[in-house]
C-alpha cells in the first residue's frame, strides 16, 4: 500500500515537493481546527477527567487509505498518554493489519 504522502501529492499543477508541503499544511489546519473543536481527549473524559487532547487520532487506522484518513467520522481527540497506548494495542490488532 501507497502512503497517504504518496496518494495525496497527486495533485495537478503542482511538483511532488509542494503537494507535500500543501499536504502538511492541510494536515496541520485540519488537526488545529478538530483540536479547537474537540478540546478534550475523550478516553480520559469517559473516565471523569478533563485532559486536553493534544492528538487527532484515526478510529480506525487509515493504513494509507485517503478517504478513511480525511473522514471526520474517523477522528478522535485523544491525549498523548492515551494515544501512546492505543498504537501500542489496539492499532496493532490484526483486524487492522495491512
Amino acid at each position: 500500500g501507497e502512503n497517504i504522502v504518496t496518494n495525496m501529492t497527486a495533485v495537478p499543477g503542482r511538483t511532488e515537493e509542494r503537494g507535500a508541503a500543501w499536504l502538511r499544511e492541510r494536515v496541520a489546519e485540519s488537526r488545529k481546527f478538530f483540536l479547537n473543536r474537540h478540546p478534550w481527549c475523550v478516553r480520559c473524559k469517559e473516565k471523569g477527567r478533563l485532559v486536553p487532547a493534544t492528538v487527532v487520532d484515526h478510529i480506525k487506522p487509515h493504513r494509507g487509505d485517503p478517504d478513511l484518513f480525511w473522514d471526520e467520522k474517523n477522528w478522535q481527540t485523544l491525549c498523548k498518554s492515551c494515544h501512546d497506548h492505543k498504537t501500542m494495542t489496539e492499532d496493532r490488532e490484526i483486524r487492522y493489519q495491512y
